[in-house]
């Protein structure tokens, strides 16, 4: 049985990416209303099965003010955790309805100022704290390349659009793998920044430790390397050196650390391995040097990292009438926010630790890229699983368990803030995607960008486009 679903045809937007559509718009081959138009009826066709938008706003598509932005008339969705004036952020909840948001959030200020149409929200797990776009009582996001399997999260309702048709480009964010996992559940570019590459999200700037990047989703590297240019002009931090625009790959070749094993100690599944030492041989075929090396951490770190995690929950939980919306009912929080509130109650006394240790990662990580310019390694474990293995309805303790072992190589970078990039580089046999992680050292996106396009012109990135 054929599960796939995808809305790509003949109309607007066709097979482009958002650099062709812009440049379409550019020579008036077509309109920001033509593509909006495209984009809503594309939604229509696929999203009854896909349950990727949190909310639509067809009828009053937010479109950009500069017609000479980057990505001007490129329709997009904003995940419903970041503010857009006049739509509710819900968070992936059903604790609360929250009413539509009076401004636009900090950080959606400089996403908007690449010129994108908005045309809604896309669906997350509650505050994003799963891998798997899933809830209590609500349908999932469906992968589009298999629609029984798991788009992985938390930007799921991102990647759904994306890699469906619907849209070329979405936002996402990422505090513990957010935009790499989905892209390598559905076949995308997710790059994660550097901590400071951008303006910080409110939700950000209260963190203990400020774990979150913002981004997209993309299915070329162009569109990434773009985007990331347009929001370096609407404000470059100084702090940071400057990207510019990416064009292609650079001649220098790297030495690229190869990390096979997860934070956690585990092993990884045959065919994640395959895609990872696939890419290590084109890696070297082009002149790079890889060699195996290990992670810097002990397995403390990882329950560290559930120790951060459950104080989130724990925070989000607590205040919710405070942060989210008068309406917050923590009795109706899912079953992995209220496990992991839990956990953190139950443990509050290693909490200091855990933030002192984590606070010292970024340092533990620089030495890495000492004798390294970029780490190769996998995004998850193993393939992404079908919908229901990372549920939130299944009883905490082993579905902790699942979610340590799966998600055992992104959230290092979040703790450290250093940049990180999933490119789609193999198939399983089940039919879906394998990403592959590639990082950098604080600062260096422009690298992980040139090495992302090299493996883009040696390894076609699967695709639902044709």
């Amino acid at each position: 049985m054929d599960n796939r679903l995808d809305s790509f045809g003949d109309d607007a937007l066709g097979r482009h990416d958002a650099v062709a559509l812009a440049e379409a718009i550019r020579t008036g081959a077509t309109t920001a209303e033509e593509l909006a138009a495209a984009a809503v009826a594309r939604a229509r066709q696929v999203d009854p099965e896909l349950h990727a938008i949190a909310r639509a706003d067809y009828d009053t598509p937010r479109y950009g003010e500069d017609r000479a932005a980057a990505l001007f008339g490129v329709p997009t969705f904003v995940k419903d955790n970041t503010d857009v004036r006049g739509l509710p952020t819900n968070h992936g909840s059903e604790a609360f309805r929250a009413r539509p948001a009076r401004k636009d959030g900090a950080f959606t200020r400089q996403l908007l100022s690449t010129g994108m149409t908005v045309l809604g929200k896309s669906r997350l797990p509650e505050f994003g704290f799963s891998p798997s776009t899933e809830f209590m009582t609500e349908e999932p996001v469906h992968n589009p390349w298999d629609t029984e399997y798991s788009v992985g999260a938390s930007s799921g309702g991102s990647a759904a659009l994306v890699a469906s048709g619907v849209v070329p480009i979405a936002h996402a964010n990422d505090g513990g793998g957010s935009i790499r996992i989905p892209a390598a559940c559905a076949g995308l570019v997710g790059l994660k920044p550097s901590r400071g590459r951008h303006i910080d999200g409110e939700m950000a700037r209260t963190m203990p430790i400020n774990i979150v990047s913002e981004g997209v989703l993309t299915r070329t590297v162009r569109d990434t390397a773009a985007y990331i240019a347009a929001i370096e002009d609407y404000r470059r931090n100084p702090a940071l050196p400057p990207i510019g625009t990416v064009l292609g790959p650079a001649r220098r070749r790297l030495r690229i650390g190869l990390v096979l094993e997860t934070t956690i100690g585990e092993g990884i599944d045959e065919q994640t391995r395959a895609a990872v030492l696939h890419t290590a041989t084109l890696l070297e075929q082009a002149g790079h040097r890889v060699e195996p090396i290990a992670l810097p951490i002990t397995t403390q770190w990882a329950h560290d990292f559930v120790q951060l995690w459950s104080l989130l929950a724990d925070l989000a939980a607590s205040t919710g009438k405070l942060t989210f919306d008068r309406s917050f009912d923590a009795s109706k929080l899912d079953g992995l926010t209220r496990g992991l509130r839990a956990h953190h109650r139950a443990t509050l006394h290693h909490t200091p630790g855990a933030l002192w240790r984590l606070r010292k990662t970024a340092d533990t990580v620089a030495g890495m890229f000492a004798k390294h310019e970029l780490i190769l390694s996998p995004v998850l474990s193993h393939i992404t699983p079908k919908l229901g293995y990372l549920s939130p309805t299944i009883e905490f303790d082993e579905l902790l368990h699942r979610l340590m072992s799966y998600v055992g190589f992104t959230p290092i970078n979040n703790v450290a803030g250093t940049p990180a990039i999933s490119l789609p580089m193999g198939m399983a046999a089940e039919g879906v995607p394998i990403g592959v992680q590639l990082a950098a050292a604080y600062g260096d996106e422009r690298t992980l960008l040139e090495t992302a396009y090299e493996l883009e012109a040696a390894h076609r990135f699967p695709t639902l486009a044709y």
